[in-house]
């Protein structure tokens, strides 16, 4: 056995170097023989003795080194045994197919000195996948809870060919895994403080009320008093309840902070207070209803208070009678079921047309666009705003990319007209090249900036205004100048003729245009049928006085008969389901605006008695539209959503894409299934 153990490296030069000195001894000999011959006689003897002592030496001493060696090999290997087996850390030895093979003193104690042995490590921890132990990967973490504590629990292959490579005992194969080397990081203690600590974390937030001076205004003077304390009564409380801190900052809004823990009830009960406070009422015709903005996972203080005024915002934007969370760049909706209530008074509508002619007059380009595929509201609103610019004396363009057959007989009427200039409609890349520092881009019936007729417009030119009537979502024209987004106005164009009222004294709108405007108004609202308020009539009045004319408007929109059949084929192959939903299929060949069809035909399926909601799809230009309606039960609005789209209550609608129409009507419907099993319509 000795004999096949051979020394190696710093050891066995050690051990020769005596021999080795033998060599410089015997040369000095010779030197000497040349001196003195009977000295060198003597050295040659020295050198001899001193050779064959070394030989023998190293003889005699190599079988006890080894002996030592291998001695305090076995010695060092039980220390490490012993330590590993009393760590403080579970560890333990698996095989390669994750059966227990050794355990230390501290994973008997967490496997409550079960009999492992050969047990899987699986039973215990079914985190642990069997996938693991047959796959190529050397190592793997996960989390696991067992016997109420949390762990991480981690696994490295251990290859024994590379352990025993020289072994000539055993021969493992190149690829053999025999060992997996398995440890547990006990984490509960520290998870109990970051839940601790996540869960003391402040959420700054905002509490407005929507109609507080209509509501005010619809009861009797000796009981406003009352119904004020009724609604701060109940805020407080839900507040309190939660052991928050509100504070009225002004008559109708609230500033409340309170602990993240308290978060999640607030999104099961989907933020209860919202239907609590309309149930307030003591004679009061209008309910009171309220938005909420909450700002989460901020890294500070003043930037939850940022997030809480965005998400404030949002909930305004979208209507009111909502709570809405900004989560990081997430964005979250609960409520806003119901209508968005229309405000008698237009000193807001006066505040931003001055604030529009200030805009312009320190311009000197107007660019006017609205969204892609434009209908009669987009075209109508488009043509007020270029009126508006016209009248300051600037220069002034349309951006029109794809003409939609519904507006095409407007656009021929300007188009063949002498009294409008030849660039009054230009496309998106002269457009474009047009942009300077003095241009104004004022985008009209959107707010999303991916559905505008040219997005890039929007990074280029620094004046940017909005004007809209579509509630916000989470994507949004966040840079521009002024925004004027109103979701309880029925149209943009009902918004730009109130706009045209106090933007200029005497501002002389021709009939054609006038005509435009109160097409959008009346395209939008059905023939004054939805979303029509006092406002609505007055924008009407007021462009019937500048010379629209109902029978020319009436003729616009007469449809063609191949587009009648195919609303009347949509109709006619419309599905029902969960008893009060119609979805429907609208033919795309051969029309020239399959999407308008579309939104037409989901129009008519509302006539038919007991549909709450009907959901219109065509397939036009490698896209899925789909179109949405419904009368005042269903908000068809947080339908599309899920689907990434938008719009109103009443009116809203999505585009798919990479998806067929069967497999969009399939989505729509899981949507839908899936929301009203929520509660969320």
């Amino acid at each position: 056995m000795n004999k096949k153990i051979k020394l190696r490296g710093q050891l066995k030069t050690y051990m020769l170097w005596p021999i080795w000195l033998t060599v410089l001894l015997l040369a000095a000999t010779l030197l000497m023989i040349r001196i003195n011959l009977q000295c060198s006689i003597i050295m040659i003897g020295i050198t001899f003795l001193y050779f064959v002592i070394s030989v023998v030496m190293y003889l005699k001493n190599k079988p006890g080194i080894m002996n030592e060696l291998v001695s305090f090999a076995t010695e060092y290997a039980q220390v490490q045994k012993q330590f590993l087996y009393n760590l403080e850390i579970p560890y333990g030895l698996l095989d390669e197919q994750g059966r227990l093979l050794w355990a230390n003193e501290k994973l008997m104690e967490v496997l409550l000195r079960t009999k492992y042995k050969k047990k899987m490590i699986t039973s215990f921890f079914p985190e642990v996948k069997k996938s693991f132990f047959q796959s190529g990967e050397e190592e793997l973490s996960v989390e696991a809870v067992y016997d109420e504590r949390n762990y991480r629990l981690m696994l490295r292959k251990i290859a024994m060919s590379d352990v025993v490579e020289d072994s000539e005992i055993v021969e493992y194969p190149e690829e053999g895994i025999c060992l997996i080397a398995f440890y547990m990081v006990d984490e509960t203690t520290i998870k109990h403080y970051m839940k601790e600590n996540e869960d003391q974390k402040l959420i700054s937030g905002l509490i407005y009320i929507d109609n507080y001076d209509e509501a005010l205004d619809s009861v009797e003077s000796v009981r406003r008093s009352l119904l004020v304390a009724l609604i701060d009564r109940k805020i407080n409380k839900y507040v309190s309840d939660i052991d928050g801190i509100v504070r009225k900052i002004e008559k109708d809004k609230y500033f409340i902070v309170f602990q993240n823990k308290y978060l999640k009830g607030l999104r099961e009960n989907r933020f209860s207070i919202l239907a609590e406070v309309k149930n307030v009422n003591i004679g009061n015709e209008m309910a009171v209803t309220l938005s909420i903005g909450l700002g989460v996972n901020a890294k500070g203080y003043a930037e939850a208070c940022e997030y809480a005024r965005i998400a404030m915002d949002l909930a305004l934007g979208r209507g009111g009678d909502q709570a809405v969370i900004k989560d990081g760049e997430n964005i979250y909706y609960y409520g806003g079921k119901s209508q968005s209530v229309e405000k008698n008074t237009r000193v807001k509508a006066r505040v931003k047309a001055h604030a529009l002619r200030e805009i312009f007059e320190n311009n000197d380009k107007v660019l006017v666009m609205g969204h892609k595929i434009g209908d009669a509201d987009a075209f109508g609103s488009a043509i007020g705003i270029y009126r508006a610019a016209k009248s300051m004396a600037k220069k002034s363009h349309i951006v029109a990319n794809v003409i939609t057959s519904s507006v095409k007989p407007m656009l021929e009427s300007f188009s063949n007209n002498p009294d409008y200039e030849e660039d009054m409609f230009i496309g998106i890349n002269e457009a474009i090249e047009r942009v300077d520092e003095n241009t104004v881009v004022v985008v009209v019936d959107v707010n999303r900036p991916s559905y505008t007729e040219c997005e890039d417009l929007l990074r280029i030119a620094k004046t940017i205004v909005v004007i809209d009537h579509h509630r916000q979502g989470s994507e949004v024209i966040d840079n521009a100048v002024l925004s004027y987004v109103e979701p309880y106005a029925s149209s943009a164009s009902e918004m730009v003729a109130e706009i045209l009222q106090y933007i200029g004294d005497n501002i002389k709108m021709k009939p054609i245009e006038a005509d435009a405007l109160y097409a959008g108004i009346v395209i939008d609202t059905q023939n004054f049928v939805n979303k029509t308020g006092v406002r609505t009539f007055e924008a009407a009045a007021f462009l019937r006085r500048n010379g629209a004319d109902v029978v020319r408007v009436r003729k616009m929109f007469r449809d063609n008969m191949q587009d009648h059949m195919a609303k009347a084929e949509a109709v006619h192959h419309a599905e029902l389901f969960e008893e009060s939903f119609a979805v429907s299929i609208s033919p795309a060949t051969g029309l020239d605006s399959p999407t308008i069809v579309a939104a037409q035909a989901a129009n008519d399926l509302l006539s038919i008695n007991g549909i709450k909601a009907s959901f219109v799809l065509t397939d036009y230009n490698n896209k899925i539209y789909i179109s949405a309606r419904s009368i005042d039960e269903i908000n068809v609005q947080l339908i599309m959503e899920q689907m990434g789209g938008g719009g109103h209550m009443s009116i809203a609608g999505a585009q798919l894409e990479n998806v067929t129409l069967e497999e969009a009507k399939e989505q729509l419907k899981e949507t839908v299934k899936r929301m009203l099993a929520e509660g969320d319509i």
